[in-house]
């Protein structure tokens, strides 16, 4: 798997236009700039399966 995974659109706006972002201090190696807001995001994997709960269910 590579470290870099597509995202088909941005998480604020809604766009499609998304480009890698240039690795700097303050943008990590994986991030996506929009076109359309102007914004920078990373989109991190979290894991696979049902979330831990604190027992609230119990």
């Amino acid at each position: 798997m590579s470290e870099r995974a597509a995202t088909f659109y941005c998480p604020y706006c809604g766009e499609e236009d998304l480009r890698p972002a240039q690795r700097s201090d303050k943008v990590p190696g994986a991030a996506w700039w929009c076109a359309g807001c102007l914004r920078t995001f990373v989109v991190t994997f979290v894991g696979i399966g049902v979330p831990e709960t604190s027992g609230a269910g119990s």
